[in-house]
């Protein structure tokens, strides 16, 4: 009897490109991507070269966007649409089990269900506001910066602002976080809205969450931002006797 295959343990990273958002107003004018795997001996490692294929957004580059990445309408008017190249990166052989982005509701409003095969995703920024929220900030580059993830290659990650790049980097915090907490952890914190580990504006801003008023936390509860909310909703039920805000400890991370 042959064993049978188990499938590979892979997460695909995306970084997108776009003329702005959200569509079907703007289009994907570049799609990055940098596989991180799991290896035999129990660690996540980035596996293979990744890559970058630009797209024709079929609509004109704004000067505002063209200024974030650079890339022109004359680089893209011969490049392939995004429908075309979509599956190929978002859905390969073999099945990656989940997909991750940083901020990757951006990236989710471009790979729908259809072109990713229903595939799970993990939001890196969700997951370090959870695992490192001492960071002075969570953009890519600031993690970065901040962290000096091992391995990576500096000039490998730049410039930034294009996918590659991007994915690139975006793919040693995914690896990190990967080997802190389990997959399905990550999964679940980036089905929540953000946990922040500081108030973002007003009075008490900078401050944690467990040091300001109760007065002030209730009016944070009708904040706008749904990870505003959400966080002053978790520190309200933290104080009620479940829950917190903050640093998660090692055995909270296994599920």
């Amino acid at each position: 009897m042959y064993p049978r295959r188990t499938q590979s343990q892979i997460i695909r990273v995306i970084d997108l490109e776009t003329t702005g958002s959200p569509p079907p107003v703007h289009g994907v004018c570049e799609v990055g991507w940098q596989d991180v795997a799991l290896g035999a001996d129990g660690r996540w490692e980035l596996q293979g070269e990744g890559g970058n294929i630009l797209v024709n957004p079929g609509r004109p580059m704004p000067p505002i966007t063209q200024a974030v990445h650079h890339i022109r309408d004359e680089d893209v008017a011969d490049a392939p649409w995004w429908q075309d190249v979509a599956r190929q990166v978002l859905d390969p052989w073999p099945r990656r089990i989940a997909l991750a982005a940083h901020r990757a509701a951006f990236e989710e409003q471009f790979c729908t269900p259809a072109l990713t095969h229903g595939a799970e995703w993990i939001c890196t920024w969700k997951c370090a506001l959870r695992l490192w929220p001492d960071s002075p900030s969570f953009s890519n580059q600031v993690l970065r910066y901040w962290r000096k993830p091992a391995g990576l290659e500096h000039e490998r990650g730049l410039p930034a602002h294009r996918a590659f790049p991007d994915a690139y980097v975006t793919a040693h915090h995914l690896r990190d976080q990967l080997n802190e907490a389990s997959v399905a952890q990550l999964i679940e914190w980036s089905k929540a809205p953000g946990l922040l580990p500081r108030v973002r504006y007003g009075p008490d801003r900078g401050k944690e969450w467990r040091e300001i008023e109760e007065e002030s936390l209730v009016k944070f509860m009708t904040d706008r931002d749904p990870d505003i909310r959400f966080t002053a909703e978790t520190e309200m039920a933290r104080r009620r006797g479940g829950g917190h805000v903050g640093r998660i400890s090692p055995q909270e991370l296994l599920l």
